[in-house]
């Protein structure tokens, strides 16, 4: 289990705090690595503590991240770069975070805790971040090319039957 980075988000919003951090795959919590190929690879983040155009608190986040997922066709290492990068705006009022989300429903909002973990932040985003089904554009890999070569198709085995029915 990797360490937690917490924060206060409410004094972290205000005092315009930053935070730039870059961690290493292998700390991080099991329930990525359980969807990656390897524990190779670093992710980079940067916090930022701000007021939106509201004067509400808010925390921007960017990260960064090269991680190495296992290929659907070929099952060989791939390497995916993940960025992502967004706004956490922070009410400390269960109404008004549900009134400002029903007035803007791209808003990402949170009730602002006494502490908030980047890390769980950082973990949420490569896993969401990942694609469905991760794939190389061309496997090139020989003995794919020789399964997919000794596997007949199967509709010109029924064609076959077709005409030696007839």
């Amino acid at each position: 289990m990797s360490n937690p980075i917490l924060i206060d988000p409410l004094a972290f919003a205000r005092d315009g705090s930053q935070l730039e951090k870059e961690l290493a795959i292998a700390d991080l919590d099991e329930r990525v690595h359980q969807v990656l190929a390897t524990t190779a690879g670093a992710v980079k983040l940067s916090l930022a503590g701000f007021a939106d155009r509201l004067r509400r608190p808010s925390l921007r986040y960017r990260l960064a991240a090269n991680v190495e997922l296992t290929c659907q066709r070929c099952l060989g290492v791939l390497p995916f770069a993940i960025e992502s990068d967004g706004v956490i705006t922070l009410f400390s009022n269960e109404t008004k975070l549900d009134d400002a989300v029903a007035q803007d429903e791209e808003l990402d909002a949170i009730m602002a805790e006494d502490e908030f973990d980047v890390l769980a932040l950082i973990e949420d985003e490569i896993i969401m971040g990942l694609p469905l089904s991760a794939k190389h554009d061309d496997c090139g890999s020989e003995h794919l090319e020789r399964a997919k070569a000794d596997k007949p198709n199967p509709f010109a085995v029924l064609a076959k039957l077709k005409k030696s029915g007839s």
